[in-house]
């Protein structure tokens, strides 16, 4: 049996018929080809496949496509502005937080939650709020630099000081 689900996925409203057991990940992925969400554990604990759903960071492995119905999902194909990249996009390339990039798109829309409702978030923030996303590759220095190189960015670009 199909369940017919109307979402705003990055800004543009999708109407699709989804099986009960059919993941946001999967639906992402197969169905709307937006390859950024990554599949990993399949658990809820890598958080590769971490997407923005109602401006909040979830495992979109963990959450069934019927869940996400009426609500607005943000994946890391939506924060670019055409061709220029989102200032935490830009700062993970500026700091080298990018290393296989498997983890990157999580780690990056997690820094978006962060950042949105936390505009100057210390280290110990910063680290808390990427918890859940896992990174074999760099040791997570470069990326937690990225994230209050972000912070700095966005904070000029609304006038801010810091």
């Amino acid at each position: 049996m199909r369940h017919v689900i109307d979402i705003e996925v990055n800004g543009r409203r999708i109407e699709r018929a989804v099986t009960a057991r059919t993941t946001l990940a999967e639906l992402l992925r197969e169905d709307l080809g937006l390859t950024g969400t990554k599949q990993g554990c399949g658990e809820g604990e890598c958080g590769a496949c971490t997407v923005l759903l109602d401006g909040e960071p979830v495992a979109s492995c963990c959450v069934l496509a019927v869940e996400a119905d009426g609500r607005r999902i943000t994946t890391i194909e939506g924060l670019a502005g055409g061709r220029d990249l989102h200032p935490i996009q830009q700062a993970f390339v500026d700091c080298g937080a990018v290393q296989c990039g498997f983890c990157t798109p999580g780690m990056v829309l997690s820094a978006k939650a962060l950042l949105d409702r936390d505009p100057d978030p210390d280290e110990g923030a910063i680290r808390a709020a990427l918890s859940g996303n896992l990174c074999r590759c760099t040791g997570y220095q470069k990326i937690v630099e990225a994230v209050s190189a972000a912070a700095r960015a966005l904070a000029a670009g609304r006038g801010g000081s810091r």
